[in-house]
């Protein structure tokens, strides 16, 4: 039985037919692209480019700074482990994303079937066009992670500021603030001082 059938009494709004709505794909760990590609593919192949539009990983800019100071570009994921579909929700579509490979399941299906809302399939829930919003907004506007091969107890060479050339031993490190924490010695004395991640660099 298709599982629009059994459905009950559904309270989602309805998609809209030229727009459809964005739903949540729970999907492999790492896999997140690949489900992207094949799901870009099986699209045209299997018939449903009409009624699946776009297919996004949320991602944000990352920086990582390596031992010798030199910086890597790249994106991280916003939510890894998910991938975002628009869509017009059907019976076809339903079986066409849940069948691609390395996908787990929508989000929001189980929820309703722990609360016994449906047996068998059950219509994932789409996301509200809030939160919509403030996923691709969170991606959009997020500063650029700064990630850096450092922990404390390394020993680290000051490139700029007021303490350019001190040498000193990490303590702390803060990545979310993209700083560290290390002590130098300055006249003499071991002083904590709080520095960017891109004023120093990681001594061998």
């Amino acid at each position: 039985m298709a599982y629009l059938d059994e459905l009950g009494d559904a309270e989602e709004t309805p998609s809209t037919p030229t727009e459809g709505r964005w739903y949540a794909v729970q999907v492999a760990s790492g896999c997140e692209k690949r489900v992207k590609a094949n799901l870009e593919q099986r699209k045209h192949t299997l018939d449903v480019a009409d009624r699946i539009f776009q297919i996004e990983i949320p991602q944000t800019p990352m920086v990582k700074i390596r031992k010798d100071g030199s910086r890597q570009h790249s994106e991280e994921k916003v939510f890894p482990g998910y991938v975002l579909i628009q869509m017009i929700m059907d019976d076809e579509v339903w079986q066409v994303v849940k069948n691609t490979p390395n996908v787990i399941n929508f989000v929001g299906a189980e929820q309703k079937r722990r609360y016994g809302r449906g047996r068998g399939h059950v219509r994932p829930m789409p996301l509200s066009p809030p939160e919509v919003e403030r996923i691709f907004k969170q991606a959009s506007e997020q500063e650029p992670i700064v990630k850096i091969d450092m922990a404390a107890g390394d020993k680290i060479l000051v490139l700029s500021g007021p303490f350019k050339d001190f040498e000193g031993e990490v303590i702390e490190v803060s990545p979310e603030r993209s700083k560290l924490k290390a002590l130098l010695s300055i006249f003499g004395r071991d002083t904590p001082v709080e520095l960017e991640f891109n004023q120093v660099e990681k001594q061998s």
